[in-house]
């Protein structure tokens, strides 16, 4: 049986500069990736124009690397920014223009919670060929067959060895001799996923927004884009936002960019739509300080919710959310009621392998506070009023669309005894992998069948759910952003989700 090879390793690293100032070891970061994107490029177009290089091709990521002598908990109130032992940490770099804010924010952490230099440096994970384009050109596309056999000899394609998430996981164990990893990924592993957003969503990486929103239905999607445009069409300050958030653009997929009014002009477009959407395609709502919203619509299903989750974690968003429909499991329900999950059943078998089933999914209360503010905003329900329309509970998620035609009594019994209020297959997915990558998480459902209790989802009553429901469902996962957008992002970013061996980097 085959075996994944061994990670290929750049020559010794060379020497690194020492930096006391984020945005000065910024720079040097930028410039380092830019001169190994540089000279893979040269060499790949060297290479097309049929020029054989004399040896292996390879460039490398940059890193960067602190020197812990001792470690005094400079706020035991963080929950990242800082180590937890004494030791030298390090981790690899990649895109710094994608990532500026979020690199000199992580930076400027460790300056002020430990008071070392930061090192910046080459090190020795080569950067595939592939990634060195950012998803703006199809590297084999240019090459006759005889080129692509050669590829392989001459340029490091992507290895998977370098990609898992034992970081993320809590299984990763670090080599003797070797330093601690300062963050969850590593520079190929965000690669990749920055590969994979631009193939599943068909919108670059670039336009995604710190908050996102998920959805198990079109419905959501039709609404929120109808909502977008009216807003592009509307100068900023001349009309009341949901959020009251100054939007600057709106992007579908195929990078198609709607520039909102302004006095002077109306909303224009720039690009061209794709001929066929993605398979799970991603809306964004545009602020320059990329604390927008993002809405995917994941499809049904588990293993979608994982694979999208997997690779929008590598952006590091300060929040996602899942808005979608459910099973009512209780016969106090009534269509169109909210589910807030506070806990899940995980029936969907996605992330056994990465997350055990004895491993508590906690709800987060930022989370959770900001849900249940924006129904009673949305609605005008306060207080025991507000229990009419809404109920917090456990949420199980399965597998298994048709679980309804087990043999009774099957699931039932079970949901019965983990006292589920609902039932969907995405939401356990969603805030399971969001713990495990630490990304805050919430599930706020809307009941659109009672399977349990003779209420289907027939097609007439489907569409005439959807017609009264989805709009203002939607508007409550707006305003649940808003309010979170006016937390402090130390206090988002909870505790509840870093472990005791943690990484420095949020």
């Amino acid at each position: 049986m085959p075996h994944r090879p061994h990670a290929l390793h750049c020559p010794a690293p060379t020497a690194s500069a020492v930096f006391t100032d984020p945005q000065a070891a910024l720079g040097q970061v930028q410039a380092l990736y830019t001169a190994a994107i540089a000279h893979l490029r040269d060499r790949l177009a060297e290479f097309i124009a049929g020029t054989l290089p004399p040896g292996r091709v390879r460039a490398c990521y940059p890193v960067v690397r602190v020197r812990i002598d001792s470690v005094v908990r400079p706020d035991s109130r963080l929950a990242y920014g800082f180590v937890a032992a004494p030791g030298v940490y390090e981790t690899s770099l990649t895109r710094p223009d994608l990532f500026a804010d979020y690199l000199r924010t992580q930076f400027q952490l460790l300056l002020d919670n430990h008071g070392v230099a930061l090192e910046i440096g080459v090190g020795e994970q080569p950067i595939a060929l592939h990634f060195g384009f950012a998803g703006q050109s199809h590297v084999e596309g240019h090459l006759g067959p005889e080129q692509r056999r050669q590829l392989r000899d001459v340029f490091d394609l992507p290895d998977l060895a370098a990609m898992d998430d034992g970081i993320a996981n809590g299984t990763h164990e670090t080599p003797d001799g070797q330093p601690l990893p300062l963050a969850l990924f590593t520079a190929p592993r965000i690669d990749y996923s920055l590969h994979r957003l631009q193939h599943y969503t068909g919108t670059a990486p670039e336009h995604f927004q710190n908050f996102v929103l998920f959805t198990n239905y079109q419905f959501y999607v039709d609404e929120f884009v109808r909502m977008a445009h009216a807003l592009m069409n509307q100068p900023a300050g001349t009309v009341p936002e949901d959020d009251e958030a100054p939007y600057t653009a709106f992007v579908e997929p195929g990078n198609v960019i709607t520039h909102r009014a302004s006095a002077q002009r109306p909303a224009h477009t720039t690009g061209q739509a794709s001929t066929r959407l993605p398979q799970m395609p991603a809306y964004h709502l545009i602020l320059p300080d990329r604390s927008g919203i993002t809405l995917v619509n994941i499809g049904v299903g588990p293993a979608n919710a994982k694979n999208i989750t997997d690779h929008i974690a590598v952006l590091r968003p300060h929040a996602w959310i899942m808005l979608g429909h459910c099973a009512g499991l209780r016969n106090s329900q009534r269509l169109g009621d909210y589910v807030l999950a506070h806990g899940y059943v995980r029936e969907d078998h996605v992330l056994d392998e990465e997350l055990p089933l004895w491993v508590p999914i906690p709800p987060l209360a930022e989370v959770q506070q900001a849900l249940e503010g924006a129904v009673a905003d949305i609605t005008q329900l306060h207080g025991y009023e507000l229990k009419r329309v809404m109920r917090t509970g456990t949420v199980a998620s399965t597998d298994n669309r048709n679980w309804e035609l087990l043999p009774y009594p099957g699931p039932d019994r079970r949901f019965s005894q983990s006292r589920a209020i609902a039932l969907d297959m995405e939401s356990a997915t969603v805030a399971a992998n969001g713990f495990r990558f630490r990304v805050p998480y919430g599930t706020l459902l809307c009941v659109s069948d009672k399977p349990l209790h003779g209420e289907l989802k027939l097609p007439g009553m489907a569409d005439r759910f959807y017609r009264q429901q989805v709009e203002q469902h939607l508007r409550i996962g707006l305003r649940a952003i808003a309010r979170l957008r006016q937390q402090t992002m130390g206090r988002l970013h909870s505790r509840k989700l870093r472990s005791f061996d943690e990484v420095a980097f949020q």
